[in-house]
């Protein structure tokens, strides 16, 4: 398979080439890094993205960026931050990347725990997540030509634990690795429309 992962330079994304490039031809693309790169943020960026690298067998997401803070201070301005990042521009890459998938291609999106489980200060990235499960599951019944499309939902990384010290108490953590798994189940299965959530 011919395999493109956006976000291929993060900590899940890292995990997720090593596991992918195993078995496939990985094309790694990143915000500033990789063979290719793109801002998802922009529709102009992730369609130049599709037409340098072609038809691919799977379109692969780890990327998204999100604001954390408290509700009773945080402006629109600050949400709409997840919201154009990680929530459109996943989205972004679907609308546009399906386009640009074989006959039989799939699409895997990442979202996270955040949308089961509340945290504090979490509340732009429970919308964000929860948005994503939705557009996942619609965005299945109409994908055409035996395209699939699904979403990664993983707990706190172990990798990122410390940073997020605070933000997730008593939560168990997952590595990277595990969730790489997911990915690869995504890939390289069948099912379509579902939410694998991984360590929860």
């Amino acid at each position: 398979m011919k395999i493109v992962i956006i976000g291929a330079s993060g900590t899940v994304g890292r995990a997720v080439t090593e596991e992918l490039s195993r078995r496939h031809e990985v094309i790694r693309v990143g915000r500033t890094k990789g063979d290719e790169q793109v801002d998802i943020t922009s529709q102009a960026s992730v369609q130049a993205l599709f037409e340098k690298i072609g038809p691919v067998d799977a379109i692969v997401s780890a990327s998204g960026g999100l604001h954390f803070g408290p509700l009773s201070t945080m402006t629109d301005g600050e949400f709409n931050q997840g919201l154009q990042d990680k929530l459109l521009g996943q989205v972004r890459l679907a609308l546009t990347g399906q386009h640009y998938l074989n006959e039989g291609g799939s699409i895997t999106l990442i979202s996270g725990i955040v949308a089961h489980e509340p945290i504090a200060q979490g509340v732009n990235a429970t919308t964000v997540n929860a948005a994503l499960e939705g557009f996942v599951r619609a965005a299945a019944c109409e994908l055409p030509r035996g395209i699939r499309i699904n979403l990664i939902s993983p707990t706190v990384l172990t990798e990122s634990a410390e940073a997020y010290d605070g933000f997730f108490p008593g939560f168990e953590s997952v590595p990277a690795a595990t969730v790489a798994l997911a990915y690869r189940r995504s890939v390289e299965g069948v099912q379509s429309g579902r939410v694998y959530k991984v360590g929860y």
